[in-house]
């Protein structure tokens, strides 16, 4: 179940010069409040950030910062989440002839004081992109 479809904008650091801050579409869905009970899963709550055009920052590079502003605001237990970044199709080119294709990566961090370090990211596949397919659209 869908619980956060929002853009959220991360502060970054620096005092004013406000470093690395930026925005992205965070969708949080929560397993354990579907209305049919399948499987019990390990990691219920699904974090999906996406990039966006008007951001100055990429998710990519603000992982960490992100996940860790998020599991605060959001009170989520990290160890009980599944972090991904999803990268839209896009087009380019003179006539936008060429394409990147939508990509969605799954993110783990290790954890140390609440805060989410060294990221490691893995190309989702079938079966379990299809099931975050189905989830998000």
């Amino acid at each position: 179940m869908l619980i956060h479809d929002t853009i959220y904008f991360w502060k970054g650091w620096g005092g004013k010069l406000n470093l690395a801050s930026g925005m992205c579409k965070l969708r949080i869905y929560d397993l354990t409040k579907a209305a049919e009970k399948g499987v019990a899963t390990l990691r219920p709550i699904i974090v999906v950030v996406s990039d966006m055009p008007e951001s100055k920052m990429s998710v990519r590079s603000c992982a960490g910062h992100i996940a860790t502003m998020v599991t605060k605001d959001f009170h989520i237990d990290p160890h009980r989440m599944l972090w991904i970044e999803h990268y839209p199709l896009k087009y380019y080119g003179e006539r936008n002839e060429r394409i990147i294709p939508e990509i969605f990566e799954a993110v783990e961090f290790e954890w140390n004081d609440d805060r989410a370090i060294k990221p490691k990211w893995r190309i989702l596949k079938p079966p379990l992109l299809d099931e975050i397919k189905k989830t998000l659209y």
